[in-house]
């Protein structure tokens, strides 16, 4: 028996562009990094937002980097990565880097829309691919990139009292970050400016 789409994911569907209308740079965030960094030679990259429908509502999925990586070691981030030649788009890149980091077989991820672009004080111009996952998915995570493989319930993002804001020093200007805590793992940086993102376009829609 499949599990009832609840009032949360028919929000989703609705708050994030559609496939058909694929973002492109600058990053929402454009403002903010443009005199930090060389904003011209960002890299793209993808990353999935993967949306699984459980009993008690949607949850989305999240990967524990490893702890000997040499960027983002030990960080809890969205599957994804930098955009390859011969990836046609970026959902191709999106489930691409999924499936070689965690192992979901493509059948299993639906797209359905994206966030707004992100830029990363690591280089990057992120397009975020938001999709359905089904329940029944399984993942075998690549034991040189990826520790864990976990879920989390979309409601816990959409409460404000579990959003945290830091201020931190970064090339001697301060800068605001986000960051979520989550059964003992702390999600920041990138990812929960993302989820943030994702927060604000279903708050739009209330």
């Amino acid at each position: 028996m499949s599990t009832p789409v609840t009032a949360v994911s028919q929000r989703l569907h609705r708050a994030v562009r559609a496939i058909g209308d694929p973002p492109s740079a600058p990053g929402w965030n454009h403002s903010e990094l443009h005199d930090l960094l060389d904003t011209t030679a960002l890299r793209p990259a993808s990353v999935l937002v993967a949306i699984v429908e459980r009993a008690d509502g949607p949850s989305a999925l999240f990967t524990q980097r490893t702890d000997h990586l040499a960027q983002h070691a030990g960080q809890v981030s969205f599957p994804g990565g930098g955009v390859d030649p011969g990836d046609r788009d970026a959902v191709a890149t999106a489930l691409r880097e999924t499936h070689e980091e965690v192992g979901i077989d493509r059948s299993k991820i639906h797209p359905f829309g994206y966030l707004d672009c992100l830029e990363t004080v690591s280089g990057f111009c992120v397009t975020p691919v938001v999709a359905d996952l089904d329940a029944d998915y399984s993942a075998t995570p690549n034991p040189a990139e990826v520790a864990a493989v976990f879920e989390v319930p979309l409601a816990f993002f959409i409460d404000p009292a579990n959003l945290r804001r830091r201020r931190i020093d970064y090339r001697g200007r301060p800068r605001e970050i986000f960051e979520f805590s989550y059964a003992g793992r702390i999600i920041w940086g990138a990812t929960a400016a993302m989820l943030l993102s994702l927060v604000r376009r279903m708050d739009a829609l209330k």
